[in-house]
Protein backbone atom coordinates (compact mmCIF):
# COMPACT_ATOMS: atom_id res chain seq x y z
CA UNK A 1 0.00 0.00 0.00
CA UNK A 2 1.36 2.92 -1.25
CA UNK A 3 -0.66 5.66 1.48
CA UNK A 4 -0.69 9.19 1.18
CA UNK A 5 -3.16 10.60 3.14
CA UNK A 6 -4.54 9.72 6.99
CA UNK A 7 -7.99 10.65 7.11
CA UNK A 8 -8.48 11.03 11.63
CA UNK A 9 -12.06 10.54 12.97
CA UNK A 10 -11.65 12.79 15.10
CA UNK A 11 -15.10 12.14 16.81
CA UNK A 12 -18.56 10.46 15.30
CA UNK A 13 -20.11 13.09 17.64
CA UNK A 14 -21.68 16.04 15.28
CA UNK A 15 -24.35 18.48 15.92
CA UNK A 16 -26.16 17.96 13.25
CA UNK A 17 -28.18 14.79 12.16
CA UNK A 18 -28.11 14.82 8.26
CA UNK A 19 -29.63 12.24 6.06
CA UNK A 20 -26.59 11.78 3.80
CA UNK A 21 -24.47 11.21 5.91
CA UNK A 22 -22.66 7.61 5.51
CA UNK A 23 -20.71 7.87 8.81
CA UNK A 24 -24.18 8.34 11.01
CA UNK A 25 -22.57 11.46 12.65
CA UNK A 26 -25.23 12.90 15.81
CA UNK A 27 -25.51 14.26 18.83
CA UNK A 28 -25.86 10.85 20.38
CA UNK A 29 -22.72 9.46 19.04
CA UNK A 30 -19.68 8.73 21.57
CA UNK A 31 -15.79 8.57 20.86
CA UNK A 32 -13.19 10.93 20.66
CA UNK A 33 -9.54 10.83 19.71
CA UNK A 34 -7.24 10.98 23.04
CA UNK A 35 -4.47 13.62 22.31
CA UNK A 36 -1.89 10.71 23.16
CA UNK A 37 -4.08 8.86 20.52
CA UNK A 38 -3.53 10.91 18.12
CA UNK A 39 0.36 11.40 18.86
CA UNK A 40 0.16 7.61 18.19
CA UNK A 41 -1.04 7.66 14.64
CA UNK A 42 0.89 10.35 13.46
CA UNK A 43 3.89 9.18 14.60
CA UNK A 44 3.36 5.68 13.22
CA UNK A 45 2.20 7.65 9.70
CA UNK A 46 5.53 9.65 9.40
CA UNK A 47 7.09 6.46 9.79
CA UNK A 48 6.11 4.85 6.86
CA UNK A 49 7.93 7.41 4.89
CA UNK A 50 4.93 8.14 2.17
CA UNK A 51 2.39 10.03 4.07
CA UNK A 52 2.16 13.98 3.18
CA UNK A 53 -1.58 14.55 4.09
CA UNK A 54 -3.70 14.26 7.41
CA UNK A 55 -7.28 15.16 7.84
CA UNK A 56 -9.65 15.89 10.65
CA UNK A 57 -12.92 15.56 10.27
CA UNK A 58 -15.92 13.48 11.95
CA UNK A 59 -18.88 13.81 12.93
CA UNK A 60 -17.76 17.30 13.63
CA UNK A 61 -14.23 18.03 14.63
CA UNK A 62 -14.47 21.78 16.05
CA UNK A 63 -16.66 19.87 19.17
CA UNK A 64 -13.62 19.25 20.39
CA UNK A 65 -11.55 22.25 19.92
CA UNK A 66 -9.08 22.18 21.81
CA UNK A 67 -7.67 18.57 21.04
CA UNK A 68 -8.50 19.49 17.10
CA UNK A 69 -5.66 22.52 17.28
CA UNK A 70 -3.28 20.31 19.26
CA UNK A 71 -3.62 17.69 16.49
CA UNK A 72 -3.25 20.24 13.90
CA UNK A 73 -0.12 21.40 15.88
CA UNK A 74 1.22 18.24 16.23
CA UNK A 75 1.00 16.91 12.55
CA UNK A 76 2.47 20.55 11.14
CA UNK A 77 5.39 20.12 13.47
CA UNK A 78 5.58 16.41 11.48
CA UNK A 79 5.88 18.01 8.09
CA UNK A 80 2.27 17.49 6.89
CA UNK A 81 -0.26 19.22 5.23
CA UNK A 82 -3.40 19.59 7.02
CA UNK A 83 -7.15 19.77 5.94
CA UNK A 84 -9.95 20.42 8.60
CA UNK A 85 -13.60 19.02 6.95
CA UNK A 86 -16.24 20.90 9.10
CA UNK A 87 -19.61 22.69 8.87
CA UNK A 88 -18.83 26.00 10.33
CA UNK A 89 -21.53 25.82 13.67
CA UNK A 90 -19.38 28.06 15.19
CA UNK A 91 -18.77 30.74 12.66
CA UNK A 92 -21.80 33.23 13.72
CA UNK A 93 -20.22 36.01 12.33
CA UNK A 94 -16.70 36.57 10.34
CA UNK A 95 -15.25 38.45 13.33
CA UNK A 96 -15.75 35.48 15.78
CA UNK A 97 -14.83 33.07 13.15
CA UNK A 98 -11.61 34.34 12.65
CA UNK A 99 -11.19 33.75 16.47
CA UNK A 100 -11.69 29.77 16.04
CA UNK A 101 -9.47 29.78 13.00
CA UNK A 102 -6.40 31.97 14.64
CA UNK A 103 -4.60 29.18 15.39
CA UNK A 104 -4.70 26.88 12.72
CA UNK A 105 -3.40 30.33 10.40
CA UNK A 106 -0.41 30.13 12.87
CA UNK A 107 -0.10 26.55 12.72
CA UNK A 108 0.14 27.29 8.79
CA UNK A 109 0.43 24.35 6.05
CA UNK A 110 -3.44 24.17 6.93
CA UNK A 111 -6.89 24.25 5.02
CA UNK A 112 -10.51 23.89 5.06
CA UNK A 113 -13.27 22.07 3.30
CA UNK A 114 -16.54 23.33 4.25
CA UNK A 115 -19.72 21.41 3.72
CA UNK A 116 -22.72 23.55 2.35
CA UNK A 117 -25.48 22.25 0.81
CA UNK A 118 -29.14 21.46 0.91
CA UNK A 119 -28.50 18.66 3.57
CA UNK A 120 -26.84 20.87 5.87
CA UNK A 121 -29.24 23.61 5.12
CA UNK A 122 -31.88 25.36 3.64
CA UNK A 123 -29.97 26.96 0.74
CA UNK A 124 -26.67 25.91 -0.90
CA UNK A 125 -24.99 28.96 0.42
CA UNK A 126 -25.12 28.36 4.19
CA UNK A 127 -24.70 31.40 6.08
CA UNK A 128 -21.85 30.16 9.17
CA UNK A 129 -20.22 28.58 5.78
CA UNK A 130 -19.83 32.39 4.39
CA UNK A 131 -18.99 33.80 7.31
CA UNK A 132 -16.05 31.23 7.52
CA UNK A 133 -14.69 31.98 4.42
CA UNK A 134 -14.91 35.62 4.83
CA UNK A 135 -12.56 34.78 7.54
CA UNK A 136 -10.87 32.33 6.15
CA UNK A 137 -9.82 34.98 3.11
CA UNK A 138 -9.13 37.67 6.02
CA UNK A 139 -6.91 35.21 7.16
CA UNK A 140 -4.92 34.48 3.97
CA UNK A 141 -6.47 30.58 4.94
CA UNK A 142 -7.28 28.14 1.83
CA UNK A 143 -10.34 27.25 1.97
CA UNK A 144 -12.64 25.43 -0.35
CA UNK A 145 -16.69 24.02 -0.30
CA UNK A 146 -17.69 20.20 -0.27
CA UNK A 147 -21.53 19.97 -1.47
CA UNK A 148 -23.35 16.70 -1.98
CA UNK A 149 -25.41 16.22 -5.04
CA UNK A 150 -29.11 16.90 -3.96
CA UNK A 151 -31.48 14.85 -6.53
CA UNK A 152 -34.73 17.03 -5.98
CA UNK A 153 -33.04 20.34 -5.80
CA UNK A 154 -35.32 22.97 -7.37
CA UNK A 155 -32.13 25.61 -7.49
CA UNK A 156 -28.21 25.16 -8.72
CA UNK A 157 -25.88 24.44 -6.75
CA UNK A 158 -23.17 27.80 -6.91
CA UNK A 159 -19.28 27.02 -8.19
CA UNK A 160 -18.47 29.72 -5.73
CA UNK A 161 -19.39 30.87 -2.07
CA UNK A 162 -17.76 34.03 -1.11
CA UNK A 163 -15.10 33.32 -3.38
CA UNK A 164 -14.32 29.89 -2.49
CA UNK A 165 -14.39 26.68 -4.96
CA UNK A 166 -17.49 24.43 -4.48
CA UNK A 167 -16.51 20.89 -5.19
CA UNK A 168 -19.88 19.29 -6.17
CA UNK A 169 -19.69 15.69 -5.07
CA UNK A 170 -21.74 12.45 -5.47
CA UNK A 171 -24.59 11.32 -3.09
CA UNK A 172 -23.17 7.89 -1.82
CA UNK A 173 -25.80 5.68 -0.28
CA UNK A 174 -24.49 4.26 2.35
CA UNK A 175 -24.89 4.58 6.16
CA UNK A 176 -28.01 6.82 6.91
CA UNK A 177 -28.23 7.67 3.23
CA UNK A 178 -29.00 4.42 2.56
CA UNK A 179 -31.63 4.21 5.30
CA UNK A 180 -32.87 7.26 4.46
CA UNK A 181 -32.51 8.21 0.99
CA UNK A 182 -32.12 5.34 -1.35
CA UNK A 183 -36.21 4.08 -1.35
CA UNK A 184 -36.84 7.40 -3.68
CA UNK A 185 -33.34 7.52 -5.89
CA UNK A 186 -33.38 6.36 -9.50
CA UNK A 187 -32.15 2.86 -9.31
CA UNK A 188 -30.26 0.37 -11.44
CA UNK A 189 -30.01 -3.44 -11.49
CA UNK A 190 -27.91 -5.04 -9.04
CA UNK A 191 -25.65 -6.81 -11.52
CA UNK A 192 -24.53 -3.26 -12.64
CA UNK A 193 -22.42 -2.75 -9.61
CA UNK A 194 -19.06 -5.08 -10.64
CA UNK A 195 -16.67 -2.44 -9.01
CA UNK A 196 -16.54 0.40 -6.11
CA UNK A 197 -16.33 3.80 -8.29
CA UNK A 198 -14.68 6.01 -5.27
CA UNK A 199 -12.13 3.92 -3.31
CA UNK A 200 -8.85 2.18 -4.63
CA UNK A 201 -9.31 -0.95 -2.61
CA UNK A 202 -6.18 -3.15 -4.61
CA UNK A 203 -4.00 0.21 -3.57
CA UNK A 204 -5.44 2.44 -1.15
CA UNK A 205 -4.19 6.01 -1.04
CA UNK A 206 -5.93 7.28 1.99
CA UNK A 207 -7.32 5.08 4.83
CA UNK A 208 -9.56 6.76 7.35
CA UNK A 209 -9.10 6.11 11.37
CA UNK A 210 -11.65 6.33 14.23
CA UNK A 211 -11.34 6.88 18.15
CA UNK A 212 -11.66 2.97 18.46
CA UNK A 213 -8.44 2.85 16.43
CA UNK A 214 -9.90 0.77 13.42
CA UNK A 215 -8.43 1.98 10.00
CA UNK A 216 -10.96 1.85 7.08
CA UNK A 217 -10.32 1.64 3.62
CA UNK A 218 -13.72 2.29 3.60
CA UNK A 219 -15.90 3.63 5.97
CA UNK A 220 -17.03 0.74 7.77
CA UNK A 221 -14.83 -2.04 6.14
CA UNK A 222 -11.52 -2.10 8.77
CA UNK A 223 -8.00 -3.48 8.23
CA UNK A 224 -6.94 -3.83 11.15
CA UNK A 225 -7.21 -1.60 14.56
CA UNK A 226 -4.05 0.67 15.90
CA UNK A 227 -5.10 -0.05 19.64
CA UNK A 228 -4.10 -3.71 19.47
CA UNK A 229 -1.04 -3.69 16.61
CA UNK A 230 0.74 -0.84 15.23
CA UNK A 231 -0.68 1.51 12.60
CA UNK A 232 2.42 1.12 10.44
CA UNK A 233 2.44 -2.52 10.73
CA UNK A 234 -1.30 -2.86 9.57
CA UNK A 235 -0.53 -0.48 6.43
CA UNK A 236 2.89 -2.62 5.99
CA UNK A 237 1.39 -6.06 6.18
CA UNK A 238 -1.98 -5.25 4.38
CA UNK A 239 -3.15 -7.78 2.19
CA UNK A 240 -6.14 -7.91 0.24
CA UNK A 241 -6.77 -11.21 -0.46
CA UNK A 242 -6.64 -12.50 3.11
CA UNK A 243 -9.80 -10.12 3.65
CA UNK A 244 -12.86 -11.83 3.07
CA UNK A 245 -14.67 -8.70 2.14
CA UNK A 246 -12.02 -7.10 0.23
CA UNK A 247 -11.31 -9.80 -2.06
CA UNK A 248 -14.66 -10.49 -3.73
CA UNK A 249 -14.84 -6.01 -3.60
CA UNK A 250 -11.74 -6.04 -5.59
CA UNK A 251 -11.87 -8.78 -8.15
CA UNK A 252 -16.25 -8.14 -9.03
CA UNK A 253 -17.21 -5.07 -6.80
CA UNK A 254 -20.37 -5.87 -4.68
CA UNK A 255 -22.33 -7.78 -7.13
CA UNK A 256 -19.21 -10.45 -6.34
CA UNK A 257 -19.46 -10.07 -2.62
CA UNK A 258 -23.33 -10.83 -2.58
CA UNK A 259 -22.54 -13.54 -5.24
CA UNK A 260 -19.71 -14.81 -2.98
CA UNK A 261 -21.88 -15.68 -0.16
CA UNK A 262 -25.43 -16.39 -1.24
CA UNK A 263 -26.92 -13.29 0.27
CA UNK A 264 -30.25 -12.07 -0.72
CA UNK A 265 -30.85 -9.05 -2.67
CA UNK A 266 -33.26 -6.81 -4.17
CA UNK A 267 -33.18 -6.39 -7.94
CA UNK A 268 -32.34 -2.24 -7.51
CA UNK A 269 -30.15 -0.32 -5.80
CA UNK A 270 -29.52 3.37 -5.80
CA UNK A 271 -25.69 2.84 -6.43
CA UNK A 272 -23.00 0.69 -5.90
CA UNK A 273 -22.31 1.64 -2.47
CA UNK A 274 -26.18 1.20 -1.44
CA UNK A 275 -25.66 -2.89 -2.34
CA UNK A 276 -22.32 -2.86 -0.59
CA UNK A 277 -23.60 -1.88 2.03
CA UNK A 278 -26.67 -3.73 2.65
CA UNK A 279 -24.62 -6.90 1.99
CA UNK A 280 -21.90 -5.85 4.27
CA UNK A 281 -25.20 -4.92 6.68
CA UNK A 282 -26.25 -8.65 6.52
CA UNK A 283 -22.76 -9.88 7.27
CA UNK A 284 -21.45 -8.32 10.53
CA UNK A 285 -22.23 -10.65 12.59
CA UNK A 286 -20.45 -13.12 10.06
CA UNK A 287 -16.64 -10.57 10.52
CA UNK A 288 -17.43 -8.24 13.50
CA UNK A 289 -13.73 -7.37 13.38
CA UNK A 290 -13.62 -5.70 9.45
CA UNK A 291 -17.63 -4.76 9.22
CA UNK A 292 -17.21 -2.21 12.41
CA UNK A 293 -17.60 -0.47 14.24
CA UNK A 294 -21.54 -0.43 15.63
CA UNK A 295 -21.59 3.38 14.98
CA UNK A 296 -21.23 3.38 11.03
CA UNK A 297 -23.83 1.08 10.41
CA UNK A 298 -26.41 3.20 13.13
CA UNK A 299 -26.06 1.06 16.14
CA UNK A 300 -25.64 3.34 18.96
CA UNK A 301 -24.82 2.46 22.29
Amino acid sequence: MNLKGVHLLLTYRCDLECDHCFVWGSPKARGVFTIKQIKNILAEAKKLGTVDSVSLEGGEPFLYYPIMVKAVEEAVKLGFHVEILSNCYWASCPEDAMEWLLPMVEARNVELSLSSDLYHGENWQIEEVKNAVKAANSLNMKAEILSIKYPKAETACPKEIEGAKVGLNELMYKGRAASKLAEEADKKHWREFTKCPYEELANPERVHVDPLGHVHVCQGISIGNAWQKPFSKIIEEYNLYENPILEPLIRGGPVALVEKFGLPHDEFYADACHLCYDARCMLRKKYPDILGPDQMYGEFE
